[in-house]
């Protein structure tokens, strides 16, 4: 059940409709892990970005996984295709944006009154 959130100060009217849906697409395609867990935040238009000491168009993404996002090997992977896909989607060069992975466990994510630990997911 991944977390996608997605950080910029690019204004909304520069994110591209659709955004968060080919986000997802991609997300699960990346981790492998099935679209319909997937769970995606944009949040666009922050007035107090900075990234290597500048306000420049940055955005930065935040990936929380279960299980795959747990080695340097396996993230290596993932970078480079979320930053394929953001590169081409918000236009912006691969030094204007970071990547920061979160390995999370079931029981550190609550659904449905429980945890997902207790959970059959499919």
């Amino acid at each position: 059940m991944p977390v996608i959130e997605l950080d910029t100060n690019l204004p909304a009217n520069s994110i591209p409709m659709g955004l968060e849906k080919r986000l997802c697409s991609a997300t699960a395609a990346i981790l492998g892990k099935p679209e319909h867990l997937v769970n995606v935040t944009v949040r666009p238009s922050l007035m107090t970005m900075l990234m290597f000491r500048s306000t420049e168009p940055c955005a930065q993404l935040l990936v929380f996984s279960f299980g795959v996002v747990d080695t340097a090997e396996k993230n290596q992977g993932h970078s480079a295709g979320f930053f394929e896909f953001l590169t081409k989607e918000l236009a912006l060069g691969q030094d204007r944006i970071l990547t920061r992975f979160y390995p999370v466990e079931p029981w550190q994510t609550g659904k449905d009154g429980t945890v997902v630990t207790f959970l059959q997911l499919a």
